[in-house]
């Protein structure tokens, strides 16, 4: 059975999903509430993807947007620095948390989740290619992430039922991205959490090593 643009146009409106799954995607923040290690540790019902040790001394969160510009380019330029300089020597763990901005967004976080299941190293491969093909998702929403599921060897009717069919998935991204929104005060992408402390937009390695080296030693 092939996706048709109406199915997958229905079955990717926010507004209709979080209705359906009784979450709000859009809710603005209102008073900000203190954020604790517990609430910024929290991963939600999927559970975290991440790299690297389980006790490396610092833990960077990254929220992202799968339709987000600087969080592709953060993924492209800077990630691989931090992954073979701090994550493979066990000195950072790097988790990676869905925050899409928009319905095509929700899709490829879905897809990605799908393919993946529990692998985190499938899952981070998945998320490259899709930032990769973003000009490509802009474009083409449907038949990018119909491209990409084929490729990780999914038949178009299992990518329909992880696009359209799996409220589990979705609702679990979505209740994610609204403890980010409403808790965290996370409103914007790429948004992360270094050790606890909020660092806003796309950020150089540099910046990320003048952030690092000081938890490292202490």
């Amino acid at each position: 059975m092939n996706i048709t643009r109406r199915t997958f146009t229905a079955a990717l409106s926010l507004t209709a999903v979080a209705a359906a799954l009784g979450v709000s995607p859009w809710r603005l923040i209102g008073e900000a509430n203190a954020q604790t290690a517990a609430e910024i540790a929290q991963a939600g019902e999927l559970g975290d993807m991440a790299l690297g040790a389980k006790d490396a001394p610092v833990t960077i969160i990254e929220y992202a947007s799968m339709t987000c510009p600087h969080c592709a380019a953060f993924t492209k330029d800077v990630f691989p620095q931090i992954k073979t300089a701090y994550i493979d020597t066990g000195k950072v763990r790097f988790i990676f948390r869905e925050f899409p901005l928009d319905q095509v967004a929700l899709a490829a976080s879905a897809l990605a989740r799908c393919v993946a299941k529990d692998d985190a190293q499938k899952y981070f491969a998945i998320v490259d290619i899709l930032f990769k093909q973003q000009n490509d998702l802009a474009s083409d929403a449907l038949g990018t992430i119909n491209r990409v599921g084929k490729q990780a060897g999914f038949s178009e009717q299992m990518i329909k039922d992880c696009v359209q069919g799996d409220p589990k998935i979705q609702k679990g991204i979505l209740d994610v991205r609204e403890h980010a929104y409403k808790t965290l005060k996370v409103n914007s992408t790429p948004f992360f959490f270094v050790n606890g402390t909020p660092v806003r937009g796309e950020t150089s390695f540099d910046a990320f090593e003048k952030m690092i080296k000081p938890l490292l030693k202490s």
